[in-house]
């Protein structure tokens, strides 16, 4: 049985008995049938006597009931933005244990606008309590008098279901970082996410290509289920691909301090940080088995092993995990464990790459001119011509994005820095089209896209993948020839047997010609 617990503020007039004799902070204890374990007292200092003098009452007649007062100065108890924010602090800094206790609001003292204010915060879940009406013997009746409690589980009044689907997407922007996203794929997904985030404790699998931002998402998960009251604790970021050999073990899971030689004390680990909050694995894949193995035993008993102890350290977290590749095929190869995947693959969200999400793009660029403004001090815009031509860019199919969400903002970024008088214009766009593309030129590791790229440059970027591999394979076979002719004949080898080729020479040529190519370039 979960033991009642009563809180409310100090009736300065009721309590103190001078109209009548029945005090609501004393009786509400006096109901047989609603025993109550301890009683928390919100009061003034101005108050205090009368405080102790209620708290000495209540103990003599109900030995068994703690009274526990709180001192919180409010200049105007009637001032609503004063005591909301007050009884706001006091119940983030309360530390609610659902599971040993039943938590009551007393409504019946303190002014009109603290019970509003109580019933605000109980109703949005801040204060997970009911809520305890209390009042005086009716007549000359004797006793302790009424009591009533109204359960505030709104999910069983429909006329209140648009209040649910407004805090839902008000939930859904948390996640989406306030970004009104217009992809429905994605938007799905979110919405998937907020539900089996706010009603599951399970680990939870972000799959994604670098830049798709599982990190920032990962955050904000954690303030989900930190409002939503499903922890306690402090969100720890790991980088995994940081993590190799005796330092991951030591980093992850800590160690004695004679276990590590020329360590001066010992060391708690990320998991024990993690202790009652939420540890984000990111780029798991790259843990090693052994590391594995722990991760996975942690999680399942909520115990693991520091290095160079002789017994387990407890310690309950909430388990996100970012991965870059496919762990299934990782587990294919025996490079990730079967049995950790199985765990973590309750709940998997594969986060699209920003190429597919085209219609975000717009969305996205308006966010990050938002927090350019705050970090540079002063609103930067787009000339129309200007965003016209960014936004071609920027959705065309061709525009691969390998960064994804980390390019699109240095891009952005990068534009309202050099912006004179906050404009953005049409040539500063060219500019920095050309110069995203030259880089991803040099930096892509397809090896058909380097070799072209070597040639055309930045316009290497515009050729279809299907010309690519064809005009990549035509520049290896002139690099290795040594005449026009000789390339020619090697690449058309089965026409020219099928007797279909006449000049081998002349096709090659017009053929390097669409790209403004010719062989004496190509064999430089």
């Amino acid at each position: 049985m979960k033991k009642n617990v009563v809180i409310g503020f100090l009736g300065t007039n009721l309590d103190a008995g001078k109209r009548r004799r029945w005090r609501p902070s004393v009786q509400v204890n006096e109901h047989p049938d609603f025993p109550i374990a301890r009683l928390e007292l919100i009061h003034s200092h101005r108050w205090s006597g009368l405080a102790n003098k209620i708290r000495a009452e209540v103990v003599a007649k109900n030995p068994e009931t703690e009274v526990l007062l709180h001192q919180i100065e409010i200049a105007d108890p009637w001032d609503f933005e004063e005591m909301y924010g007050a009884m706001f602090d006091f119940a983030r800094e309360y530390g609610f244990d659902d599971e040993r206790e039943e938590y009551h609001v007393h409504l019946t003292t303190g002014t009109h606008v603290a019970q509003i204010c109580w019933f605000l915060l109980t109703e949005a879940r801040h204060i997970p309590a009911k809520l305890v009406q209390t009042g005086p013997p009716r007549g000359e009746d004797a006793g302790p008098g009424t009591l009533q409690i109204v359960d505030l589980d709104l999910s069983k009044y429909n006329a209140l279901q648009q209040r649910f689907d407004l805090v839902t997407k008000e939930f859904n922007t948390l996640l989406k970082g306030g970004i009104e996203t217009k992809n429905a794929a994605f938007n799905a997904m979110i919405d998937r996410m907020e539900v089996v985030t706010s009603n599951s404790d399970a680990p939870l699998l972000l799959i994604g290509p670098t830049g798709t931002g599982k990190s920032d998402l990962a955050g904000r998960l954690y303030e989900l289920k930190l409002q939503r009251r499903r922890i306690k604790g402090r969100f720890v970021h790991v980088n995994c691909s940081t993590l190799k050999g005796e330092r991951a073990m030591s980093t992850l899971f800590g160690h004695r301090r004679q276990a590590i030689p020329g360590a001066g004390a010992d060391r708690r680990g990320l998991l024990q940080e993690a202790d009652g909050g939420v540890l984000f694995l990111d780029e798991i894949d790259e843990l090693g088995l052994d590391e594995q193995a722990m991760i996975l035993h942690a999680v399942e008993t909520g115990k693991y092993l520091p290095l160079g102890s002789d017994y387990e350290v407890t310690s309950r977290f909430h388990l996100i995990a970012g991965a870059g590749r496919d762990l299934a095929t990782l587990v294919a190869e025996n490079r990730f464990r079967a049995d950790l995947f199985a765990r973590l693959n309750l709940w998997t969200f594969s986060l699209p790459a920003l190429r597919d999400r085209p219609e975000d793009i717009a969305p996205n660029i308006a966010f990050e001119l938002d927090r350019v403004e705050k970090l540079l001090g002063n609103r930067v815009t787009f000339n129309a011509d200007a965003r016209i031509a960014y936004d071609r860019f920027a959705t065309d199919p061709g525009t691969l994005w390998p960064g994804n969400f980390r390019d699109l903002t240095a891009s952005v970024q990068r534009m309202c820095t050099l912006a004179p008088r906050g404009r953005i214009t049409l040539p500063m766009v060219e500019t920095e089209i050309a110069a995203i593309e030259r880089t991803w030129a040099k930096a892509s590791r397809d090896p058909d896209m380097q070799l072209i790229a070597k040639y055309l440059g930045p316009e290497a970027a515009h050729i279809d993948e299907f010309d690519r591999v064809q005009l990549a394979a035509v520049i290896r076979v002139c690099q290795n020839s040594a005449s026009l002719s000789a390339a020619g004949r090697r690449l058309f080898a089965a026409s020219r047997a099928a007797k279909t080729s006449r000049n081998d020479a002349d096709r090659l040529r017009k053929y390097l010609d669409r790209f403004g190519l010719d062989w004496a370039t190509c064999r430089d």
